[in-house]
């Protein structure tokens, strides 16, 4: 029997603090569903303006209590410089396997943030060879069956793309900021003495609202968040996707 808890939607980041922008929403909806759910975080945002890694460590904990996560890791990969290789995909690949998850959601396929979109090829990629078994990996001495997702999902983030999927987050919005605001290093802090950056005043909050408003607005809801898809959605129900 496994050591590890089966999820049914495991989300990747870059960077800690990536999913709570653009999908905590999402995740907290099924959690509330009483679905398990986890982030594995790619590095420890080493590189960012505010704060340290170690305050991001402690930052990313405590938004992982709010949200109601089963699993948060961090494979510690190297904030703007991991690359795409056998060793970062194999990392990748043992994430996947342990937990199992139907649904993966990853960064945005292109950003601002060149990690972004390199983290989305990095998973996408994993993915689809964690579905083989002649790759032979295993943790601890356990070997770890191949498992491959039923589908990913991209999270838009800073740039603004067109969304394939928008998911209802209106019951959820105010966890999601309570999430998002665990982060205290890296947003909006009257008192902070740190330099500012792109994301640390609060106009940056006010445009978060504004893109879960403009999400929820184009399905008839107050609050959204955005995703695009590698494959087409498929039902055999139109009655489930109105």
């Amino acid at each position: 029997m496994s050591q590890f808890p089966t999820l049914k939607i495991l989300a990747f980041a870059a960077h800690p603090d990536d999913v709570e922008l653009a999908a905590s929403g999402t995740l907290m909806k099924h959690i509330n569903m009483g679905h398990a759910c986890g982030i594995i975080d790619l590095t420890r945002g080493e590189l960012g303006t505010r704060g340290s890694a170690d305050l991001r460590d402690k930052e990313a904990a405590e938004s992982a209590k709010i949200m109601g996560l089963a699993v948060r890791d961090n494979l510690n990969l190297g904030d703007g410089f991991f690359e795409e290789n056998e060793e970062t995909l194999i990392k990748v690949i043992k994430e996947i396997r342990k937990y199992k998850p139907q649904i993966v959601l990853a960064n945005a396929v292109s950003d601002r943030h060149p990690d972004h979109g390199r983290a989305a090829s990095l998973v996408s990629r994993a993915c689809f060879l964690s579905g083989l078994p002649k790759i032979v990996c295993d943790h601890d001495g356990e070997n770890l069956a191949a498992h491959r997702p039923k589908t990913i999902y991209n999270y838009i983030q800073d740039r603004n793309i067109g969304p394939n999927l928008i998911v209802d987050i209106s019951a959820e919005y105010e966890q999601k900021m309570a999430a998002i605001m665990a982060f205290k290093s890296q947003f909006y802090d009257p008192n902070s003495q740190e330099p500012q950056t792109p994301i640390s005043g609060q106009d940056f909050l006010s445009f978060l609202e504004a893109r879960a408003q403009e999400f929820g607005r184009l399905i008839g809801c107050k609050y959204g968040e955005g995703f695009t898809t590698e494959r087409c959605i498929g039902t055999s129900n139109l009655l489930d996707i109105l």
